[in-house]
């Protein structure tokens, strides 16, 4: 896999400030949850603390919104009302996906792919209505739901809406099968919602051998003919209307038009009165007209500020009184301070369009409206992507990427300014060693072009700049240097310098330079070359004292993503030699090892009858539990081994030679561990039944009811 391909990996993490106005929230909310009182939180929301039946729709928009104004939010975890149940069936207009789709969620599990906006949900919701013999138990789950052990909680839900797989959940065909085994038991079936896109489908098929439904909308000419025989049922009148919309109609329906968008176009005709609908008036009143006009809108008011004041300020408080929108302007406009003027001038009362002295009136180079998006786009040939979905540690976020139209155009532009002008170099420079250090997926594309900067600089001074991010304080700053290497690495020519900088660094240097070749032997640098990367980080320790600590927590990251970029046997093997040897470097392994346990696949192999380090990694695993300072991280990362073998029955055997080795020498650490298992809440547990009669003789003090099963033969046991 080249670099650009690996997935962009964070460095030793840099903890923003917290939120203060979260923490005073966090307090206040403790304090009331002690005194036992009724608390709500619900900011711009409608409360009924009353005795309610039924179903009740509570309608959050903007400060005086009508109901129905504000859009319906795909995502979100409990009950669907059952007012939203009726509104997904009134009017309904089947997709031609529907039978298909019905046929499938017959066997209790239904993955759709579609786009989100489209009319999804409503069809899962009628899938799932008319799958569970028109019930009206009916839950949603977020997006970041383990659908692997995820169980039915809810007796009487006969149907489960899901909007997104969580991609940090390994979701394979034991735990497809399983999830359906456990719908059956609960007589109720699922709709996952999928983002469309190739590569979600392709991996349903190669992995799971599961052919994802794909949902397009209707047209809008059948959603229309759908929507507006249900709201306007008297046949004479919705011909009236028809009739009066004849000559419209079609310039209404655009073919782009989405379901939701259809739906409002009928309810303003349906509230129109007795004479008919205006066509001018129903045009101006959509809302899928608004998007294409504000540029119009805003380019005739880029000229006056009071205008842009309250165009800004009518968006946000629309729907409130005229007094306090006119004295919310006046606020914004003198917050503003000038940057909603798209011109300076130098002198006031001097005539419009020029100075006293006769200079111009120049550009307001603080205008926020200076230069739209699209406008920058067209001009350095550039455009802006459709949205992509992408995940980081334990959650999902999506990004509209901007690229230029023509292949490695931004490689060129910098390679241009950078030997051409002088004065861009130093000011990029500069710019990239202080992007804000929490942004840490800015490291690696930065990094990147320092080191392509090295290569068009050349000399003896190529790696000046590198060597100056490399002993920064900014942790933000050592993590681009780190990527930076790794790239200045690829170029033949300077590859022999970059050794010699970081062999250097990793002997005399301080802790932020030794860090810097931590952290690059963990990226690109040490990926190319993994036994060199190990050693170094052998060589840059130097225990936890003071300022080392930070040293050391990038040593045992580095590790865990070299173990995790396939150099599991080359990595382990140097920790047992670390383990039995003395000093500092006993304790990096044995403070490294819950890093590795993350992924259980090498420990699976490791842990049966041929594996080279069975016994090595029980002691190993047995020291961490008895570690205080490492036991919550250990049990932890077992537990979730425990959890995983209950869908992947490869790991079941290795889960339970573990705990049944482990069992023998019941130290703290071990019943700590043994414990955890047995009063989880997970039935199906792997080990939760070795744990309990483990725990049943130890109470009474008998021996273990088990023999030790050997994992492996052949290795010493590193040092205790």
């Amino acid at each position: 896999m080249s670099p650009d391909e690996r997935p962009a990996i964070e460095g030793p993490p840099v903890v923003p400030d917290p939120d203060p106005d979260f923490d005073d929230f966090g307090d206040e909310f403790a304090g009331v949850w002690r005194t036992g009182r009724p608390f709500i939180f619900a900011p711009n929301g409608n409360i009924n603390t009353g005795s309610v039946y039924g179903g009740q729709r509570v309608e959050n928009g903007a400060a005086g919104a009508a109901p129905g104004d504000g859009e319906r939010v795909e995502a979100q975890d409990g009950p669907i009302s059952t007012s939203e149940v009726l509104a997904a069936r009134t009017g309904f207009a089947k997709p031609d996906c529907f039978p298909a789709a019905l046929k499938t969620l017959g066997t209790r599990l239904l993955f759709l792919d579609g786009e989100p906006g489209t009319g999804r949900r409503t069809t899962a919701i009628n899938l799932l209505f008319e799958s569970s013999g028109n019930s009206m138990a009916l839950r949603a789950l977020d997006s970041d739901s383990d659908l692997s052990t995820w169980r039915p909680t809810h007796r009487e839900a006969r149907g489960y809406l899901v909007h997104g797989l969580s991609p940090s959940a390994r979701f394979g065909p034991t735990a497809a099968a399983n999830l359906g085994a456990r719908l059956e038991e609960a007589d109720a079936f699922m709709v996952v919602m999928l983002p469309h896109d190739s590569g979600t489908v392709r991996r349903f098929v190669r992995e799971l051998d599961i052919r994802p439904v794909r949902y397009v909308p209707p047209t809008p000419r059948e959603v229309f003919d759908a929507r507006l025989a249900a709201a306007v049922p008297q046949d004479d009148r919705r011909r009236k209307l028809l009739d009066a919309l004849e000559a419209g109609l079609d310039e209404l329906l655009a073919p782009e038009l989405v379901p939701t968008q259809v739906a409002e176009l009928v309810d303003a005709l349906s509230r129109t009165g007795d004479d008919g609908p205006d066509l001018a008036d129903l045009g101006q009143r959509l809302s899928f007209r608004a998007e294409t006009e504000v540029p119009d809108l805003l380019k005739d008011l880029l000229d006056d500020p009071d205008a842009l004041a309250f165009l800004l300020v009518t968006s946000v408080l629309e729907g409130l009184d005229h007094r306090i929108i006119r004295d919310e302007t006046d606020r914004l406009l003198t917050l503003a301070d000038g940057r909603l003027d798209a011109v300076v001038r130098a002198n006031s009362d001097a005539e419009p369009g020029r100075t006293a002295a006769g200079e111009r009136d120049r550009r307001n180079p603080r205008f926020v409206f200076r230069r739209s998006l699209d406008e920058l786009l067209e001009t350095v040939r550039a455009e802006c992507l459709p949205t992509e979905t992408r995940d980081t540690a334990g959650y999902t976020y999506t990004v509209e990427p901007i690229r230029f139209k023509r292949h490695r155009q931004a490689e060129a532009v910098l390679r241009h300014v950078w030997r051409q002008y002088g004065e861009v170099s130093g000011l990029l420079t500069e710019w990239m060693d202080n992007v804000p250090g929490t942004e840490s997926e800015l490291a690696r594309p930065v990094g990147r072009v320092m080191g392509l900067a090295a290569g068009w600089g050349g000399g003896r001074r190529a790696l000046r700049h590198i060597h100056e991010l490399a002993r920064s304080d900014r942790a933000q700053s050592r993590s681009t240097a780190a990527y930076a290497l790794g790239m200045v690495s690829q170029d033949p020519i300077l590859a022999g310098e970059v050794k010699h900088r970081v062999n250097s660094w990793s002997i005399s240097g301080g802790w932020r330079l030794r860090s810097t070749v931590i952290a690059a032997c963990g990226a690109d640098f040490g990926a190319a070359r993994p036994e060199s990367a190990i050693s170094l980080i052998g060589r840059c320790y130097r225990g936890e004292d003071g300022d080392e600590g930070e040293v050391a927590a990038t040593a045992r990251w580095s590790l865990g993503r070299l173990f995790a970029d396939g150099n599991q046997t080359a990595v382990f093997r140097q920790l047992v030699k670390w383990a039995d040897g003395h000093g500092h470097h006993a304790e990096l392994a044995l403070t490294t090892i819950p890093e590795l346990l993350l992924d259980p696949s090498w420990f699976r192999q490791q842990l049966g009858p041929q594996g080279e380090f069975g016994d090595v990694v029980i002691v190993f695993i047995r020291r961490s539990l008895n570690s205080r300072t490492l036991f919550a991280r250990t049990s932890r990362r077992l537990l979730d081994w425990c959890y995983q073998a209950a869908w992947d029955e490869p790991l079941r055997a290795p889960v339970e030679t573990l705990l049944t080795t482990l069992a023998q020498e019941m130290r703290p650490g071990e019943l700590g561990l043994l414990t955890a298992i047995d009063r989880s809440d997970t039935p199906d547990l792997v080990g939760r039944d070795i744990a309990h009669r483990v725990l049943e003789a130890w109470r009474r003090g008998e021996p273990q009811p088990f023999q030790p099963t050997p994992a492996s033969g052949g290795h010493d046991d590193p040092r205790h």
